[in-house]
């Protein structure tokens, strides 16, 4: 729990009051490899904050998933447009290793929004931080080739190259894994 205090001081200073509040909310659950922690069509109805593991979100196809993101230890994960609509969410999310989350009904998160100082800061800087990963991938995707999308986990995210598989990888970057194959023989 220390961790999460030590992040969430990173994006604005918590009072020990507040923190008392918000960390009497937060539930740790452990959960395995390869566990669904939000199906697609199901409402999200926590967030999560990713104390051990690797996290994956992904739309479910009948061919091969379409990888969209990846959520590692220090880091929230939630699907967060049906967290905040209360709506079923497009995409799915699974652990990719065992993995020990700490995590917040949507509920128990408007009670902090509204009985904190703090509260509203943080959600907005985690929404911000949110936002500006989805950007800058999207703006990737439409102006960089695979190869160079590819070359970007090295010097962005390289813990993406060791720990994920390269099926996932390739779905990341938008290419099949003979493409990803291809273009990691060529450097």
């Amino acid at each position: 729990m220390n961790t999460l205090k030590q992040y969430i001081e990173t994006l604005y200073p918590i009072s020990d009051s507040d923190w008392e509040l918000f960390s009497s909310k937060m539930e740790e659950i452990n959960l395995p490899k390869n566990t669904t922690i939000t199906a697609k069509d199901k409402t999200e109805k926590h967030l999560y904050f990713v104390n051990e593991g690797i996290i994956r979100f992904f739309i479910p196809t009948d061919g091969s998933d379409i990888t969209l993101g990846f959520v590692f230890k220090n880091e929230f994960a939630t699907a967060y447009d049906s967290f905040i609509t209360q709506t079923p969410s497009f995409y799915s999310i699974e652990t990719l290793s065992n993995s020990t989350l700490w995590r917040i009904s949507y509920n128990d998160l408007q009670l902090i929004y509204r009985s904190t100082e703090c509260g509203n800061s943080i959600g907005r800087k985690m929404a911000e931080k949110m936002f500006l990963i989805k950007s800058q991938r999207e703006h990737d995707l439409l102006t960089k080739t695979a190869e160079e999308r590819y070359l970007d986990l090295f010097t962005q995210r390289p813990n993406l190259i060791r720990e994920i598989p390269l099926k996932y990888i390739a779905s990341y970057i938008g290419v099949t894994p003979q493409a990803l194959s291809r273009i990691r023989k060529r450097i």
